[in-house]
């Protein structure tokens, strides 16, 4: 499994907004990779930061 795709699995399953810290804690990958995939997950429109550092799926 991709990371990025690791990243949206613990996003989708949480019941609010996560740290990037705590997405990786949960998916067991290195922050700085959980960083680089949440950049790109932005860029393409899947996630949202609702407030500063905290990311979340966009509602459809």
């Amino acid at each position: 499994m991709e990371i990025k795709e690791k990243v949206l699995d613990v996003l989708k399953g949480a019941d609010k907004p996560l740290k990037a810290g705590e997405i990786a804690e949960v998916a067991a990958i290195d922050k700085k990779e959980v960083d680089k995939a949440i950049k790109v997950l932005k860029t393409e429109g899947i996630i949202d930061s609702p407030k500063r550092c905290f990311y979340s799926v966009k509602e459809a």
